[in-house]
């Protein structure tokens, strides 16, 4: 697990900061294969996973969503034959939080787990 892995996230709201993009290159590494990609000026985290058949990326699919349901933290998923893209960011903020990094991290435990 990584540090950024165990943190808890927090509530974040309208309003909330965001992260700079010092604070965004500072943390990219504690997500490794994870990177930071903008989509109309709004940063967001990004990763592709690849998977043997269409029904693993659906599994895998389906446990980003009780993952995201439970934190109530809910990313952009794009399931197709063989990957998963998954987008982390927090719309209320219109920006990358601490908690897109950890919810980043947790995706990628699910994969290796």
């Amino acid at each position: 697990m990584s540090g950024v892995e165990t943190m808890a996230c927090e509530e974040c709201r309208n309003g909330g900061l965001r992260l700079s993009a010092g604070e965004i290159a500072e943390l990219l590494p504690e997500i490794p294969g994870w990177e930071s990609a903008s989509e109309d000026g709004v940063p967001h985290l990004v990763r592709t996973f690849t998977f043997p058949d269409f029904r693993r990326a659906l599994d895998f699919t389906l446990s980003i969503g009780e993952l995201a349901e439970r934190e109530d933290h809910h990313p952009r998923l794009v399931t197709e034959w063989g990957r998963v893209r998954v987008e982390w960011w927090t719309h209320s903020i219109g920006g990358l939080h601490r908690n897109d990094f950890i919810m980043a991290a947790r995706t990628s435990s699910l994969h290796a787990g």
